[in-house]
């Protein structure tokens, strides 16, 4: 399973996968970060999260409490004091390609709202240790590092060794925290290494390995005699601002005594951050220290603090990694996988070969132009291959962990080589397969009478972020569909009643006995109470997640309120269909599929036989008591002008506050920015609060 591309797995297989990937990854981390002797390599670290990170961006569902994704490094050692980071140190996102770095670019305009151009500096990454130094009144107070963002270990005498970091500053803030990189040349390195063959010692396996063992000796004197050095590219809290952008911080730095790269450098467009990264890419094995990719930082510190941070990175800033190993193969077969949603999705079988230290036999074709090469009126499309059986493919692993076919060997095409005719009907179920128009997808017209679909929907059904029935999980609900016994979510909720007690028949099933079927039965009876999210995420209709469940549960608050309104509505038309349209992150395709779920006839039976042996609980609302928006209809509209659209909507939720897209009754205040049309019309009209930008600000002010 663990070389198995994270398309086709299934629920089950991704939620073993994911326990995996978080045991080994917790492992790694503190072999990493805690014992400074890792037991993977770098690539093979990255390889595991970026796998982590892909099944859960699949299965969002399935995300684990210990997620690695939400972790940075590990905890603090035995033998080190704690110190707490004032500011956390985080980690950075990653690129792994030029239309990640594009795509970077764009996310921060679109956030700011920015057209005009941006600044960005650009720097080697090094790989090492990150290192944070506070200096109070000039003198360095402490030394810590990174451990899990919130808590380093103290290791402020041994960083006092290293020449590269100064303990007394002139002219610094009052409070500065300077944070960088210990790292180890290549020639230091080798002349430790020789050192430590000689003597008897520990050979290290790279250079960052040696100077993370290095900085964190119990004993002082070790890393005095160990040649460590230190870059410095960052800060944490200050008492006043080192300059007003990233690269003057970094001069300010330079002038304080500190290392800075000597590459780093200010780029004015994604063009020219990725000519500097194939710049450095061409340097690397000359520059005597080992790195790992380019980082990239926006150069307004203004802009630096719109932009914020997520939960473990910063959104102004990425790490743009070098890239995987690509590898030649022969592709043997395509085989069609059908999914929950009844999506037909192509695999490549592929003779296997090493990619990146893993052994690849499958890779993701995506959809039926990809394989063309073409799409539906037979324009080329970015990215698209015209792929054949038994064709010389060029594998790669997309961000060390999902294999994809970068190229295709033409010259050694076998003759008899045909274009791959997708299938137009199930190979499941036999039923049409479909394609909506704009949709590069094709698609099961089956529903709950093909079997993969059916399977697939009880396998959701029961998943933790749905029914989550303990003892009925994704293996033992295809056991019971396979055997008749559950065929829809109803069923499972009228098994002791067809079933009488139902013990004869489950107790002698292999792997159960009379107390554990008593026990399902009872889990079972537990899971009738259910809350409304959950019962429209379990679903598992068309277009709807965890976080839109959530937005209709919110909205309509009742199970009744919500059938009711999906019973009336009509797409494209109708006061249902407006409200729909009104959540602030509900739009057309999916108001669509949820009206369609309702209005098809076989869905809807399956949905009225479970609701009818279910207790729906309503959303109780929670909102900041202390908010004057707590619970209160908000709609923005005109243009913001000292702050984007995206920044006072996240404000306004956080308040407690619901952001709506659309007057209505139901509207409590409209923010009209200049150029403000039909809506302020509209509110006027219904007699819904109207005020300005500055008045918005005025009424949230510090809450």
């Amino acid at each position: 399973m663990q070389d198995q591309d994270v398309e086709t797995l299934t629920e089950v297989e991704a939620s073993a996968e994911l326990e995996r990937l978080a045991e080994l990854l917790q492992a790694a981390n503190l072999a990493y970060h805690t014992k400074d002797a890792p037991e993977i390599s770098d690539a093979d670290y990255d390889k595991f999260k970026r796998r982590n990170l892909a099944i859960e961006a699949r299965f969002p569902h399935l995300k684990r409490a210990d997620s690695p994704s939400d972790q940075v490094g590990a905890v603090v050692a035995e033998g080190f004091s704690k110190v707490a980071h004032e500011v956390p140190m985080l980690s950075l996102g990653n690129a792994f390609d030029d239309t990640d770095v594009e795509d970077f670019e764009e996310r921060i305009r679109k956030y700011l709202g920015h057209s005009s151009p941006l600044a960005f500096t650009a720097e080697p990454k090094i790989d090492g240790l990150s290192l944070s130094l506070r200096y109070e009144q000039g003198k360095l107070v402490h030394a810590a590092t990174r451990g899990d963002g919130a808590v380093g270990e103290n290791v402020t005498e041994n960083a006092c060794t290293i020449s590269d970091i100064p303990q007394v500053l002139t002219d610094a803030p009052d409070v500065l925290e300077v944070r960088g990189e210990v790292y180890m040349s290549h020639a230091d390195f080798q002349a430790l290494n020789e050192r430590q063959t000689a003597r008897g010692g520990k050979v290290f396996a790279n250079p960052r390995n040696a100077a993370a063992g290095s900085l964190r000796q119990l004993e002082s004197s070790i890393t005095a005699a160990r040649p460590l050095r230190f870059f410095a590219y960052a800060w944490g809290a200050l008492s006043s601002p080192l300059a007003d952008t990233q690269m003057g911080a970094i001069n300010r730095l330079k002038s304080l005594g500190f290392q800075v790269n000597p590459l780093t450098i200010l780029c004015d467009s994604t063009a020219a951050m990725l000519a500097h990264y194939r710049k450095i890419e061409t340097q690397r094995a000359t520059l005597g220290y080992d790195i790992d990719g380019v980082v990239y930082k926006v150069d307004d510190l203004t802009l630096q603090r719109r932009l914020g941070f997520r939960s473990t990175t910063p959104r102004w800033a990425i790490a743009h990694k070098f890239p995987a190993e690509l590898a030649w193969t022969r592709l043997t077969d395509i085989n069609i996988q059908v999914g929950r949603t009844g999506a037909l999705s192509p695999v490549a079988r592929l003779d296997p070969v090493t990619v990146g230290g893993v052994v690849v036999s499958n890779a993701t074709l995506h959809n039926e132009d990809y394989i063309a090469g073409r799409d539906s009126k037979g324009a080329e499309i970015r990215g698209g291959k015209d792929i054949r059986v038994g064709d010389w493919v060029q594998v790669y692993r997309a961000g060390d962990v999902i294999p994809k076919i970068a190229d295709v060997d033409l010259s050694k095409r076998p003759a008899d080589a045909k274009p791959f005719e997708f299938p137009s009907v199930c190979p499941e179920c036999k039923s049409q397969a479909l394609r909506e128009e704009g949709d590069a997808i094709r698609r099961c017209s089956g529903g709950l009478i093909c079997p993969a679909q059916a399977v697939e929907r009880l396998r959701h059904f029961v998943s933790r972020a749905a029914f989550d029935i303990e003892g009925l999980g994704a293996k033992q609900v295809e056991a019971f569909y396979r055997d008749g016994w559950v065929n829809t979510p109803a069923d499972i909720f009228t098994l002791r009643t067809r079933f009488g007690t139902g013990l004869q028949q489950l107790k002698n099933r292999e792997g159960w006995g009379e107390k554990s079927a008593l026990n399902l039965f009872d889990a079972i009876d537990e899971k009738r109470k259910v809350p409304l999210n959950r019962l429209i995420f379990a679903l598992g209709i068309r277009h709807i997640g965890e976080s839109s469940a959530k937005l209709l549960a919110n909205r309509y608050a009742s199970w009744a309120a919500f059938e009711n309104a999906m019973t009336h509505a009509e797409i494209g038309k109708g006061p249902q269909w407006e409200e729909l349209l009104s959540i602030d992150g509900i739009g057309e395709v999916l108001a669509a599929s949820a009206i369609a779920a309702f209005h098809n006839d076989r869905e809807r039976a399956a949905i009225d036989a479970l609701v009818a042996e279910l207790e729906v609980q309503p959303v109780i609302a929670r909102s900041p008591s202390d908010s004057p928006v707590a619970g209160k209809t908000v709609v923005f509209t005109g243009t913001l002008e000292k702050m984007t659209r995206a920044e006072a909507k996240a404000r306004a939720e956080s308040l407690g506050a619901k952001v709506s897209g659309s007057v209505s009754a139901k509207t409590d205040i409209l923010v009209a920015g200049p150029g403000a049309g039909s809506k302020a019309k509209a509110a006027a009209s219904l007699g819904v609060e109207i005020i300005d930008e500055d008045g918005w600000l005025s009424l949230i002010g510090d809450a």
